[in-house]
This record gives structure tokens, sequence and C-alpha cells, in this order.
């Protein structure tokens, strides 16, 4: 096995979370690359972990905390940690110690680049990026959010905990029309996803519905309304995990254009 950096001849496996024969993940549009075009000179640590002929099979990327969905200072954020596990594409590669060679990785860079600490978040269910596998390397509880759990590792005596930030707002109607608001930070291909879905199928009812499209990486918009991604429907929130398909979000926005 073998940890090497991003360059260009990986970006694009990169982007697409190493499932580039997935039409899903090229479904999900640019706004990843967008994203990793903006951030990309300003702490952003990608790692990807080769088997011995030199597959891509695990990936992690972090960025400074100032710059992520949650609170916090002078610490390294986690925002995904993957190692391929389907059979088909490029195979699975879990059970084979990548995860730990690139969390490992990551906390080295972090240090040397002279963070006090790493955080992560992870879920409170045994699905991906679970919770307690980051517990099981050191980490500890600093906030939840529901199922979401934020954790992290002081290197330094003097480091403090991230914290999530909270909803401030919900969007709000707008009278005579369905709005669709998305609210999206970009680095994740499943938001992305969702949020490319709930784009089409608004334009399907033409300027009956408004889609609204939130970019959280902003710093400015995640402090206003606390939500780092979230699509609703009108005031309702709507279940995106896992992303819902095209026709399940086009019949939820026509139920609300019938009302109208």
């Amino acid at each position: 096995m073998r940890i090497i950096d991003l360059t260009p001849e990986n970006e694009d496996l990169f982007l697409l979370c190493l499932e580039d024969w997935s039409p899903e993940m090229k479904e999900a549009g640019d706004r990843k690359k967008a994203w990793l075009d903006s951030i990309k000179s300003r702490g952003l640590d990608v790692k990807l972990a080769q088997d011995e002929r030199g597959v891509v099979g695990g990936m992690i990327q972090s960025v400074p905390i100032e710059l992520s969905h949650a609170r916090g200072r002078d610490l390294q954020m986690i925002l995904c940690i993957w190692v391929h596990g389907y059979k088909h594409g490029r195979g699975n590669f879990q059970k084979r110690g990548m995860g730990k060679a690139l969390l490992a990785a990551a906390e080295d860079q972090a240090r040397q680049n002279g963070k006090k600490g790493m955080a992560a978040w992870g879920i409170g269910l045994p699905f991906w990026m679970r919770a307690s596998w980051f517990k099981k390397h050191g980490y500890k509880v600093a906030d939840r959010n529901s199922m979401a759990v934020l954790l992290w590792k002081p290197f330094t005596a003097d480091a403090s905990p991230p914290s999530w930030f909270k909803p401030q707002k919900r969007p709000e109607g707008i009278p005579g029309k369905v709005a669709v608001t998305a609210f999206s930070d970009r680095w994740c291909q499943a938001q992305n996803l969702s949020v490319e879905r709930a784009r089409r199928a608004a334009a399907q009812f033409g300027d009956r519905v408004i889609f609204r499209d939130i970019d959280t990486s902003d710093r400015a918009n995640l402090e206003e309304w606390g939500m780092p991604s979230a699509i609703f429907i009108d005031d309702k929130e709507v279940n995106t995990g896992p992303p819902p398909s095209y026709e399940k979000l086009r019949k939820l926005v026509a139920k609300r254009v019938k009302k109208l």
C-alpha cells in the first residue's frame, strides 16, 4: 500500500469519489470541481491510497475547520474518508487497512501544518463515516446534531473542541409559487446529486416553481442559515440520505404545485 497526494493526473478520479464507473457520480455535475478550484490553495489536503498494483482504492479529504461545516479554530476537519467497497468498478478495497493508513497520513500532515488537532464528523449508525470508527482511533465526541456526531482528537494541550453550527432559520415560501431551496457546501457528490436532481425537477414546472441554490461553502451563507446541506420544498425539508431519485423529487414538487 502507498499513500499519495492529489495530483492533476488523479483529480478527476477524486472528483468522482473513486466511482468513475458510476453514472450517478457524473450526474452530480461540476459543483465539486468548482469547490476544489476555490479551496485547493487554502489548506485542502487530499490523500489517496494505492494498492500494490498502483490502483487507487481509498481517499481522505480535509480542510482547515474555519472553511468547513463546523465551528472551531486551528483544527483540520475531515470532510470525507472513503475506501471503495463495491465489487464492481475498481473493486472492493475494504478490510485491508487503507482507512487507518489514510487517517494516519492526514493526521501527520495536519501536525506538520501546525494544527492543534483533528476534527471529523461521523454518523451514529453502522453506515458510511461511522462515528464508532473514529472513536476506535482515539477521537472523542465534541458535539451532536441528531445522528451527525462531531468528533475530535487534540494534538496540543491548548486545543479547543469544535462545535456544530445550529440552524438559524428555515426557507420561507413565495406567494403564488413553489420554492425549492437547496443548501450545499459542494464537496460531497451525494449532496451535489440531490441538488442537481432537485434543480432538474423544479425546472419541469416553468415559472410556477422557483429554485434557490445556496452555496454554504460561502461562510456568510453558512452563518446566516446554520445548515450546510438540505433541500426544502417550500418550508418542508426533504430527506436526502440516501439521495432521493429525480422521480421522487418531481412528484413532491408536483404535489405542491397542485395546491397553488
